[in-house]
């Protein structure tokens, strides 16, 4: 583990050790250009650093911090993708439950069973373990073997046994893609780069206003606000079923509560 430890932390520590490396550095920054046995040498190497050598830097630090914003995003919107489309599973399996003829109650049970094990039990071990809940997973394979069972095709059809399969088949994949997003392992390498990049675009900008101290720590103080805020809101979306901003079961809520009452 690099840094993948401090994604775990709550919102504010997060911001606090973001806040922590950016402002150190600066202020290391500072007292190295600005003390008197330290700045003669320092105004030998920045003699001759043209201003736009900032952009260099800065140009790295904007395309990765774009990259790496863009999979934290991507990642939220897949997830959100695959709880909806669980969602509309367990609704298209309801809905075939009543169009069939005989009665259907035990499958419309076993479907609020794996609901009612995903809301309770394995929703706060997604947050707490990364992993799935085995009960949801033994709540899924009852679902499946009602929906598999010989007397269905007889009594309602093969279309109508087909389609109650397909359905719950596609129940099973979001569940599996789901628990594949929440233990998919992140590139902790990213965020490595990301806060060596950070740290030397604010080397090139000390070096560069080394001649003007005040001038040095107001963009040394503007930039790193802007890599904290920044790279803060990244982290919190880089989970997308943990943390505050963590998906919530709300669409499987609303599926349960239609199966439950009976009604659409």
């Amino acid at each position: 583990m690099i840094l993948g430890f401090w994604l775990d932390l709550p919102v504010w520590l997060v911001f606090a050790l973001l806040a922590a490396y950016v402002f150190g550095v600066c202020g290391v920054i500072s007292l190295v250009t600005n003390l008197s046995w330290t700045r003669p040498w320092i105004g030998k190497l920045s003699i001759g650093i043209a201003p736009t050598y900032i952009g260099v830097l800065a140009v790295l630090l904007a395309l990765l911090t774009g990259f790496v914003a863009n999979d934290a995003w991507e990642r939220q919107r897949a997830a959100s993708r695959v709880v909806q489309a669980e969602r509309a599973h367990a609704l298209a399996a309801y809905d075939l439950s009543h169009a069939a003829a005989p009665d259907m109650s035990d499958l419309r049970k076993a479907l609020v069973g794996y609901l009612d094990a995903v809301i309770d039990a394995e929703w706060p071990a997604m947050a707490d373990t990364g992993r799935g809940a085995p009960q949801a997973g033994a709540a899924l394979a009852r679902l499946l073997e009602t929906a598999a069972d010989p007397r269905t095709g007889t009594e309602a059809g093969q279309a109508v046994q087909t389609s109650l399969l397909t359905a719950v088949l596609g129940l099973r994949s979001a569940r599996g893609e789901r628990l594949a997003l929440v233990a998919s392992e992140q590139d902790e390498t990213k965020w490595l780069t990301l806060m060596v990049l950070a740290g030397l675009t604010m080397i090139s900008i000390g070096l560069v206003h080394w001649e003007r101290p005040l001038a040095q720590a107001t963009t040394l103080i503007l930039f790193a606000a802007a890599m904290v805020t920044t790279l803060g809101v990244i982290a919190l979306h880089e989970r997308p079923f943990d943390g505050p901003l963590a998906l919530k079961p709300e669409p499987l809520r609303l599926a349960r509560s239609v199966v439950v009452a009976g009604t659409r």
